[in-house]
């Protein structure tokens, strides 16, 4: 299984490869990974050092909380993190408690070689889905703990088959695995790995981060006193299902923050929504905000601290390409509304059975919610609920400390 598995690796970095002659991520992910020996070879260890691997933005959300424990017991640690994917590592590639940030070389025995001395770390974290077998088994031989953080697993993985043996072995080599929720660890003892629930990492992130967003004076006169929803990283399929009941709506303030900026998005934004609408980029050139109707966010980066405004929040990507991040506006005390493709987002299942997040299929079921949860204030009830989910941090960090 050993020699599928490098050659399944080998496969997959070579088709990357050739997708980065006209794919820009491929491109910055290639570029990434001939940059990244030369960064570990003028790196040079000092004191404890923790290495952190996330496989995207997503992933370092996860890992954040543990990084800044880690820093706060003592701050001469240094923090190595690695990213799989260019939408992790070009937003984070200057964060300021990390002393190396690099795209993971190739999953090869020799390259892990090469990297852990290199880093010579204390410890080291895969984060949520990642399993680079040779980083693992390396480590595992020269004795270093490893750990899976906010781990979630899900029947039709390769360890629950027959033929995944080798990926199983790959599991029993952590030194610790963390899990988000119970369904995992019940899926874990069925084939005798050991696990330890604790919960998500992100609750602790997303609750410290509410108590410190910045204030929109321009968005509070926007809003004017009125009802608001802030959608967030919407896809045209998305809007395809919402925007037919929101034009019907004349009492309520809309504030939409796109995944995608590009002026044909915008664009197809201000024709879909039938009302009157001013981009963000614009809004201090305006005589009065306040005669607007919907607010079109046109940069990266300021999503999270909108969701303050909001009295109901439409996640996006739940209709195609994977459901976005729930956690932000429900830790503001917003009802979250989404798709229905969210089978790998145990978040999600968590949110509809604590009746705080509505899933919807069709433009028809998202009229009904909507309506109900604008007049309907269940904020209590949703931060309770997010409220009682902190702590994965600290259970962690007293597990391993």
């Amino acid at each position: 299984m050993k020699v599928f598995y490098q050659i399944g690796a080998n496969i997959y970095f070579f088709v990357v490869r050739v997708f980065s002659l006209w794919n820009p991520k491929a491109k910055l992910f290639i570029k990434g990974g001939q940059e990244a020996n030369e960064k570990l070879k003028s790196f040079s260890p000092k004191g404890e050092v923790y290495w952190f691997h996330c496989a995207s933005l997503g992933e370092f959300e996860q890992a954040r909380p543990l990084i800044e424990a880690i820093k706060l017991k003592k701050k001469s640690n240094q923090i190595v993190i690695t990213f799989f994917s260019p939408s992790g590592y070009e937003i984070r590639k200057n964060y300021e408690l990390a002393d190396l940030v690099l795209y993971l070389p190739k999953d090869t025995t020799s390259n892990a070689i090469f990297l852990l001395d290199s880093i010579q770390p204390k410890a080291i974290f895969f984060i949520k889905y990642e399993f680079w077998a040779n980083y693992l088994l390396e480590a595992n031989t020269r004795k270093i703990p490893t750990y899976l953080v906010s781990g979630v697993f899900r029947k039709k993985q390769i360890f629950f088959k027959w033929y995944g043996g080798y990926m199983r072995k790959i599991l029993n080599s952590f030194s610790g695995i963390y899990l988000q929720n119970t369904a995992s660890k019940t899926l874990l003892d069925t084939i005798n790995v050991k696990s330890v629930v604790t919960g998500d990492t992100r609750f602790d992130r997303v609750m410290k981060n509410a108590e410190t967003v910045n204030k929109f004076s321009e968005i509070e006169k926007f809003i004017d006193n009125k009802k608001c929803i802030v959608i967030g990283s919407c896809w045209a399929e998305d809007e395809q299902v919402i925007f037919s009941t929101l034009n019907k709506r004349k009492d309520i303030k809309i504030i939409i923050a796109p995944h995608e900026i590009d002026e044909a998005h915008i664009k197809s934004i201000e024709i879909g929504l039938t009302k009157k609408s001013i981009r963000f980029s614009k809004i201090n050139n305006s005589k009065s905000s306040r005669d607007f109707e919907v607010l079109i966010i046109d940069n990266i980066g300021m999503l999270m601290h909108l969701y303050q405004y909001a009295n109901v929040a439409y996640v996006g990507g739940a209709f195609g390409k994977g459901l976005h991040n729930i956690l932000e506006p429900a830790s503001f005390g917003n009802p979250v509304i989404f798709g229905d493709k969210y089978s790998k987002f145990p978040e999600a299942d968590e949110f509809l059975n604590a009746e705080i997040g509505f899933s919807i299929k069709n433009s028809t079921e998202f009229e009904l919610i909507f309506n109900d949860l604008i007049v309907t204030d269940i904020s209590a009830k949703v931060l309770t609920y997010m409220t009682s989910q902190k702590g994965a941090t600290a259970r962690i960090i007293k597990d391993i400390f």
